[in-house]
């Protein structure tokens, strides 16, 4: 009888798999086993840090809106000064109201002062 040649599926989706695994180190790049675990693992990872990214900005905004603002002591807090704008209708989200706060302080003085007004 003679040798039957397997077919290229298994081979495309392994040659697929070491592509995405190719930057990483050791075995973990070589070996068909530890790269699909590996795969799985990056792929898990990259899940879970999508939404832990988005709360770390978020408290990165408000500790620098914070910061700028009990400096010059326009308002007593964070909390008092967004509580303000939803009052005035002013809706300006934390990652603008962080980036005034950095570039142009003069700016968040003068929004917070309307606001207290």
């Amino acid at each position: 009888m003679t040798r039957i040649r397997r077919g290229y599926i298994a081979r495309r989706r392994r040659t697929k798999i070491r592509l995405f695994t190719s930057s990483f180190r050791g075995a973990h790049s070589r070996l068909t086993r530890t790269i699909t675990q590996q795969k799985i693992r990056a792929l898990v990872s990259a899940h879970r840090d999508r939404g832990r990214q988005k709360r770390n900005f978020r408290r990165l905004w408000i500790a620098r809106i914070n910061g700028v603002i009990r400096e010059r002591g326009v308002s007593n807090s964070y909390n008092r000064l967004i509580h303000d704008l939803y009052k005035r209708q002013v809706f300006l989200n934390r990652k603008i109201l962080a980036q005034i706060a950095i570039l142009n302080k003069n700016c968040l003085y003068m929004i917070s002062n309307e606001i207290i007004k």
